[in-house]
C-alpha cells in the first residue's frame, strides 16, 4: 500500500496527482458538478479516488447522497466524520475512513466511542503531526491510521509513519514530489 495518499481541491493538483505515480488519490473540497469528469479523468490514468463526502458542495452528506455517490461514481474509498456515511459506504462495499479531530482529551473519547460503533477500514487523525496520538488512538482502536493535517515536512511524515500510521494525507506537493 502506498505511504503517501496525495490530496486534492484544485483542478490544477488533481492533474499533478493524475501524472504522478501514485495510485490512489484523496479528493477534498469539490462540487457535485465535477464528480463525473474526476471519474473520468481518473479512469483514463488507472488512478483511485478516495472522496471526503462532507466537503463535496451540492452533495448532502447523509445516506442518500453516500448512496448515490457510491453507486453513480463507485469511488474507491470515502471520508467522513459522519457515522451515517460510514455505514453506507461499508453497506457499498466501498472502503470507509472515519475522520477524527485531535480537540481535547473530550473530543479524542468521543470520536474513539463513534469509531467503536462504526468499525471503519481506517481512522484518519487530524492534525496527524501528533505522533504520541497516533500511537494511542492505533492501540486502542486496533484500527489501521491515515495522518493528516498540519504535516508539514518530511521529518514529520516519519514519525507518524514509526508512531504506527499506515499512510499520510496531504495537500503538500512537496512530500508527494519526496516519496514519489
Amino acid at each position: 500500500m502506498q505511504k503517501i495518499f496525495p490530496a486534492f481541491s484544485t483542478f490544477k493538483y488533481f492533474e499533478k496527482f493524475l501524472k504522478s505515480d501514485y495510485e490512489i488519490g484523496v479528493s477534498l473540497e469539490t462540487h457535485i458538478g465535477q464528480l463525473i469528469n474526476i471519474k473520468k479523468m481518473a479512469e483514463e490514468y488507472n488512478k483511485k479516488i478516495i472522496y471526503h463526502v462532507d466537503l463535496i458542495h451540492g452533495l448532502k452528506n447523509d445516506d442518500y447522497g453516500t448512496e448515490y455517490l457510491c453507486q453513480e461514481y463507485k469511488p474507491f474509498g470515502v471520508i467522513s466524520t459522519k457515522s451515517n456515511v460510514i455505514y453506507t459506504a461499508q453497506k457499498k462495499g466501498v472502503m470507509s475512513i472515519q475522520r477524527i479531530f485531535l480537540l481535547d482529551s473530550h473530543a479524542v473519547d468521543k470520536s474513539l466511542q463513534l469509531v467503536e460503533k462504526t468499525k471503519p477500514d481506517f481512522i484518519e487523525v487530524i492534525p496527524g503531526a501528533i505522533p504520541s496520538m497516533i500511537a494511542e488512538i492505533k492501540e486502542r482502536t486496533q484500527t489501521k491510521i491515515l495522518a493528516g493535517g498540519l504535516i508539514r515536512n518530511i521529518e514529520e511524515v516519519e514519525n507518524a509513519l514509526s508512531a504506527g500510521a499506515k499512510g499520510i494525507t496531504t495537500s503538500k506537493v512537496d512530500i508527494w514530489d519526496h516519496f514519489k
